[in-house]
């Protein structure tokens, strides 16, 4: 007769567990109502809240993107949700829509050459 052990990980019953629904929709409700935001109150707080990736911003048209060259800015990652930023898999930088969104609206090209793009540094020179 085989006997198969299975290893179980501890978990608290449901009773005792915090509820996660309740932070996670406020969450997603200040992640939505922050995506209307004008780009330049995005370009305010993330200039407040996360200064370094303030600096590496860029505005393509009404929208404001960051790519960030290395892992260690990505720590910010729950910042920029809770800003209103989304990542865009396809050109792996996180993006805000500073209410200019139009759904399933793919551009074939590079929207850079399209809108025009400007650096945050070049609008404090």
């Amino acid at each position: 007769m085989k006997t198969t052990m299975f290893k179980k990980e501890a978990t608290a019953p449901a009773s005792v567990r915090p509820s996660l629904s309740v932070p996670k929709s406020r969450a997603f409700a200040a992640h939505n109502a922050n995506r209307e935001l004008p780009t330049q109150t995005v370009l305010e707080l993330l200039k407040n809240q996360l200064p370094q990736q303030y600096e590496l911003a860029e505005i393509v048209g009404r929208w404001v993107w960051l790519d960030f060259p290395n892992r260690a800015h990505r720590a910010a990652a729950n910042t920029l949700w809770r800003l209103g930023f989304h990542w865009n898999q396809r050109r792996c930088l996180w993006q805000h829509p500073c209410g200019a969104t139009a759904p399933y609206n793919v551009h074939s090209g590079d929207p850079r050459q399209k809108f025009g793009s400007r650096s945050v540094a070049t609008l404090n020179a």
